[in-house]
C-alpha cells in the first residue's frame, strides 16, 4: 500500500468516526404548559416528521418555567436517529415504561418499544411486548416525584439507569414533556392532563369475564353461561374468539356454528350476560367478501411502494390492512360496526393489531412479524405521510380510535367497551387492555402483578392478565392461586388457548369450584368500591391498582414491593403466593367479605386502611342486579378515631351522569367515648337514590374485632364496648 492509498484510507476511517458520532442538538424552546409541566422542543423538530399521537390535544404555553426547575433533557442525533437523555441526581426510584416484564422497580432496566406479537413473552427475553409507553416516573427519597414523556412513535429503546433515563429512537427529533410535583399521585394526574383519562366504563365491564380460544358454537356458549348460573358463580361476560367467524373473515359469523348471533346474544342477555366479540385488523383477500370489496372500492388499504396492496398472512391467509393513518380509512372502519352491533353485541375485542403478520415463509433473518419498515402510510388530516417505522407503534392506537367511534355511533346511548392488545401511551382514552398471551406458570402468575401496576403507573388503569395463563395447561392449584388475587385486578378475565385444558371455575373439581366462587363473590361485593375508583380515575387519571408505596411515598422500604398491591388508596391486597411482602405501616384491619374466605388458603388477604370507609354490596350474580339491598360500609378508624369514604352511583351505563344523573356520597365516621357515629356528610349530583339505598349495614373493624350497626342514609350509631 503506497502513502497516497494509506492517507485516503485514514481519511475514510476518520469520516466514518465523524459520521457515527452523536451530535448535540440545542433546545429551540422550553415553556410551561401546565402546573409544573414543561415542554422541551429541540432545534430542528418538525411535527411532519414526528407527529404527536400521544397527547390528547395540542398544548399551549402558560409562560416561563418555574424558577426552581432543574430537570432539563439533552437531545442528540446520530445517523439521523434522535435521542434524548435526562440525567439524574441523588437516589431516585424509577417506574413506568407501560407494558413491561421484569421488576416493578425499573432502575437498571431496558425495553424495546416496537409492538410485537410475543407469545409467552418470548421475543427478546420479554424486553419487547405488545404496547408502547415512552414514559418514566421517578420518585425521590423525600417522596416528591417527576415524570418524563418522550412524544414519539418511532421504533425506540428505553433505558432506565439509576443515573439517567435515555430514549434512543430510530427516527426524527421529538418533543419531551416533564412533570415535577410533590408526589407520584400528582405526577400521574399531570400525565392525564397531557394524554387524557379513560372514559367511565359501564358497570358490567367490572364484573368477571370468561373467555376461550374458542367456544366453538352457540350451543357451547350457552352451556358455559347456564353452568355459571346453575352453580351460582358470578359472571357478567362471555367472549367469542375468532372461531365464531366465517373462515376468520372479520365482521362475519359462521353459517353453521354461529348462524343466529342475535338469538345467541338475546339469550345471553336474558340470563344477565353481555357478549364481547373479537375483530382483527387483517381483512381476507377475497373478491367475493363484502368487507374486502368495500375496502377496495373506498381505497382504504395499506399499499406498497409500488402501488400494489400490501398483503400479509394472518388467520384467514392473505390479508389486507386498513391504513388507519388516513381519516377516510378510519371513517370506513367505524362504519362497519353498525350492522355488526345490531346483532346485540355488547363489546369488541381488537386483537392482532400490532399489526401481527405471519411471515414464516421468509428466511429467518428477514422475518419481521409485521409490515416491512419502509411500507408507506398515507396520512391525512393532521397526520403526515410516513413509513411503517414511524406509524407501527401507533397502528393499534389508531385502530381502537376508529373502533371506539364506530361503536359509539352504532349505540349512542351506551358506553363503548373495547379491549385491545396493542396500544400507545394515550390510547387509554379509547380502550382497556390485557397483558397479552401469557403462560400458565407460577412465574407469569407472579409477573402479572407488577405488569398491571406498571400499566397503571403509565396512564392505563384498566388492565389485567389472562387469569390462569393463556398458553399451556393450567392445574387446579395454579388456577385457584391466580383467581384468588386476579379477582381484584381492574380487568378480571379468565382465558385459555386452543388445545389447552378447560379453564372455567368448575373445571378442576368441587374444591377449586368452591374457592373460585368465594373469590368472585368477594369481587362482586366490592363492585360499589371498584366502580367508585373507576369514576375517580376517569376524572383525574389516578390508578385503580396501585403499588404499596403509594400508601407512603417516603417509606423507602416499600419502593420495590411487587407482590402486594393497593386498590385505590384504602384497600390492601396480599395474594396468597406472596412471601414476606413488605407492607405499609399504620393502622390496617383485615377485611372478610364472604363466609369461608379467611380459611381458604387461595384467597388474597384484604386489609382496610385506618381512616377509611369502604362501600360494598351484597353478593350478586351479575352487575345488572341491585348491589345496594343492603349497602354495607366497612369502617376502619384512624388514630384520631375518624374515617371517611365515598360511593359513586349512577345508572351503570349510558351518559346520563354527564348531565347530573349520578350521586356521589361522602361518608364520615367519628368515635366519641363508646360510640361511633357514621353519617352521610355530603351528596353530590341529582340522582335520587332513596329507592336504591334503603338500608345500610355498618361493620366497624376495630382492634381485630367487628362491631355491627344498621340504619339508613340518616345515620348509624354503633356502640363500642
Amino acid at each position: 500500500m503506497n502513502l497516497k492509498t494509506l492517507s485516503f484510507s485514514v481519511l475514510i476511517f476518520l469520516l466514518g468516526i465523524v459520521k457515527s458520532t452523536a451530535q448535540e442538538v440545542p433546545l429551540h424552546k422550553k415553556t410551561a404548559v401546565g402546573d409544573r409541566i414543561v415542554e422541551f422542543i429541540p432545534k430542528g423538530f418538525d411535527k411532519n416528521k414526528t407527529p404527536s399521537l400521544i397527547l390528547a390535544a395540542e398544548v399551549s404555553s402558560k409562560g416561563k418555567i418555574p424558577a426552581d426547575w432543574s430537570l432539563i433533557p439533552e437531545f442528540t442525533v446520530k445517523n439521523n436517529k434522535a435521542s434524548a437523555v435526562l440525567k439524574l441526581e441523588g437516589d431516585v426510584s424509577l417506574y413506568g415504561g407501560g407494558e413491561v416484564t421484569g421488576p416493578l422497580l425499573r432502575n437498571g432496566q431496558s425495553i424495546k418499544l416496537w409492538n410485537t406479537d410475543t407469545g409467552a413473552y418470548s421475543v427478546e427475553g420479554g424486553k419487547r411486548l405488545y404496547q408502547t409507553h415512552p414514559w418514566v416516573m421517578g420518585v425521590r427519597k423525600d417522596g416528591s416525584a417527576f415524570g418524563i414523556l418522550f412524544d414519539s412513535t418511532w421504533k425506540a429503546e428505553l433505558i432506565t439507569n439509576s443515573d439517567q433515563i435515555m430514549y434512543n429512537s430510530e427516527g426524527a427529533l421529538f418533543r419531551v414533556y416533564i412533570i415535577d410535583r410533590k408526589s407520584p399521585q400528582e405526577v400521574l394526574k399531570g400525565l392525564s392532563e397531557l394524554t387524557g383519562t379513560i372514559k367511565l366504563p359501564a358497570r358490567w365491564t367490572l364484573g368477571y369475564h370468561q373467555c376461550r380460544f374458542s367456544y366453538d358454537s352457540e350451543k357451547r356458549v350457552m352451556e358455559i353461561a347456564d353452568t355459571f348460573r346453575e352453580k351460582k358463580i358470578p359472571c357478567d361476560v362471555i367472549w367469542m374468539d375468532i372461531d365464531y367467524m366465517q373462515g376468520y373473515r372479520v365482521f362475519t359469523f359462521d353459517s353453521i356454528r354461529f348462524a343466529n348471533p342475535k338469538v345467541l346474544n338475546d339469550n345471553l342477555h336474558k340470563k344477565g350476560f353481555k357478549a364481547v366479540y373479537m375483530i382483527d385488523p387483517g381483512v381476507k383477500v377475497d373478491k367475493d367478501y363484502s368487507v374486502y370489496q368495500s375496502g377496495t372500492q373506498n381505497d382504504v388499504w395499506v399499499m406498497k411502494n409500488d402501488g400494489e396492496e400490501y398483503h400479509g398472512k394472518v388467520w384467514p391467509g392473505d390479508c389486507v390492512f386498513p391504513d388507519f393513518t388516513d381519516p377516510k380509512s378510519r371513517k370506513w372502519w367505524s362504519g362497519l360496526y353498525k350492522d355488526y352491533l345490531s346483532t346485540g353485541i355488547d363489546g369488541v375485542w381488537n386483537d392482532m393489531n400490532e399489526p401481527a403478520v405471519n411471515d414464516n415463509e421468509l428466511p429467518e433473518d428477514k422475518r419481521l412479524g409485521t409490515m416491512p419498515y419502509d411500507t408507506p402510510h398515507k396520512g391525512g388530516g393532521n397526520l403526515p405521510k410516513g413509513s411503517h417505522l414511524l406509524y407501527h407503534n401507533a397502528y393499534g392506537r389508531l385502530m381502537v380510535e376508529a373502533s371506539y367511534e364506530g361503536i359509539l355511533k352504532a349505540n349512542p346511548t351506551k358506553r363503548p367497551f373495547l379491549l385491545t392488545r396493542s396500544n400507545l401511551l394515550g390510547g387509554q382514552r379509547f380502550a382497556a387492555t390485557w397483558t397479552g398471551d401469557n403462560y400458565a406458570g407460577m412465574d407469569h402468575l407472579k409477573l402479572s402483578v407488577p405488569m398491571s401496576i406498571t400499566l397503571g403507573l403509565s396512564g392505563q388503569p384498566f388492565s389485567g392478565p389472562d387469569i390462569g395463563g393463556f398458553l399451556g395447561d393450567t392445574s387446579g392449584d395454579l388456577w385457584a392461586n391466580w383467581l384468588g388475587f386476579g379477582a381484584f385486578m381492574p380487568f378480571s378475565r379468565g382465558h385459555a388457548c386452543a388445545g389447552t385444558n378447560d379453564k372455567e371455575p368448575w373445571a378442576y373439581g368441587p374444591e377449586i369450584e368452591k374457592t373460585s366462587r368465594i373469590a368472585l363473590e368477594r369481587r362482586y361485593r366490592l363492585l360499589p368500591y371498584l366502580y367508585t375508583l373507576f369514576y375517580e380515575s376517569s376524572k383525574t387519571g389516578m390508578q385503580v391498582m396501585a403499588p404499596v408505596f403509594f400508601a407512603d411515598s417516603k417509606d423507602l422500604r416499600l419502593r420495590a414491593e411487587e407482590q402486594a398491591f393497593l386498590l385505590g388508596e384504602n384497600l390492601l391486597v396480599v395474594p396468597a403466593f406472596a412471601k414476606d411482602p413488605i407492607l405499609p405501616s399504620g393502622i390496617w384491619e383485615e377485611l372478610n367479605l364472604v363466609e369461608g374466605d379467611k380459611q381458604d388458603k387461595y384467597q388474597a388477604k384484604l386489609s382496610i386502611k385506618g381512616g377509611s370507609i369502604i362501600p360494598a354490596g351484597k353478593i350478586i350474580q351479575n352487575a345488572g342486579e341491585n348491589s345496594f339491598d343492603p349497602l354495607s360500609l366497612f369502617v376502619c378508624l384512624d388514630a384520631k378515631g375518624t374515617a371517611k369514604g365515598e360511593l359513586y352511583i349512577d345508572a351503570g351505563d349510558g351518559f346520563g351522569f354527564e348531565k347530573g344523573d349520578y350521586a356521589m356520597l361522602t361518608f364520615t365516621a367519628e368515635k366519641k367515648n363508646d360510640t361511633v357515629l357514621v353519617t352521610v356528610s355530603d351528596i353530590e349530583g341529582k340522582r335520587n337514590i332513596s329507592n336504591e339505598v334503603t338500608k345500610i349495614n355498618v361493620h366497624l373493624l376495630l382492634d381485630g374485632k367487628t362491631y355491627e350497626g344498621t340504619g339508613t342514609l340518616n345515620g348509624i350509631t354503633i356502640t363500642v364496648k
